[in-house]
């Protein structure tokens, strides 16, 4: 029965995972574009597929990876995630350094742009604060606090950015991942909430 949950739940994991990367490869405006804007884009794509897995892994949700180990992959899979934003803007730079320079400098006539930068910022922002947990000396409930308010702007940006945007990832499968990418965040933003409350009246 746990095997067949287990089975279950990564199947699901990667459905949710797969589908809009088969779906914006399929799509029609991938002949029009530049190999590097294409890479661009489905660096972006990747950002947010791999935003879904980290609070399944910080929650402990995932079979075989619960605390503490899920907390250790948290860690790497928020690298990777670095990563792929990182390349993602550098694709856009390299194709089209004015664009970035509007959206960086919040000038932009398109919105998302706006959107993206500000959770571009809040997860460099959130692997500033994780590198310097020890020296700053931040106790766990402000740790938490701090961690839990920029990934809830990086998950409200990154979803506004991906869903405004008229590109190569299909409609149905943005809006679902961006949806579970918020569902999943709220479980644990929530859960984290009860446990603090628990430890204060201890």
């Amino acid at each position: 029965m746990r095997l067949a949950r287990a089975i279950l739940i990564w199947a699901a994991l990667a459905t949710a995972v797969g589908l809009p990367i088969a779906a914006a490869s399929a799509s029609p405006l991938l002949a029009w574009r530049d190999p590097v804007y294409i890479a661009a884009g489905f660096a972006g794509i990747m950002a947010m597929t791999l935003m879904l897995a980290q609070p399944l892994l910080a929650g402990g949700y995932l079979p075989g990876l619960r605390a503490p180990r899920g907390r250790r992959v948290h860690r790497w899979v928020g690298g990777v995630l670095l990563v792929a934003v990182f390349t993602h803007v550098a694709g856009l730079w390299i194709t089209s350094p004015p664009d970035v320079v509007d959206a960086l400098l919040f000038v932009s006539p398109t919105p998302f742009s706006s959107w993206g930068v500000v959770a571009m910022w809040a997860l460099f922002a959130t692997a500033l604060l994780a590198a310097l947990r020890r020296r700053l000396r931040l106790g766990l409930r402000a740790w938490r606090f701090a961690h839990t308010g920029l990934a809830l702007v990086i998950v409200v940006g990154s979803a506004v950015h991906a869903i405004l945007i008229e590109g190569t990832m299909e409609t149905v499968s943005k809006v679902a991942l961006c949806a579970l990418v918020a569902v999943a965040t709220a479980k644990v933003v929530i859960d984290l909430r009860i446990w603090a409350k628990r430890a204060s009246t201890r």
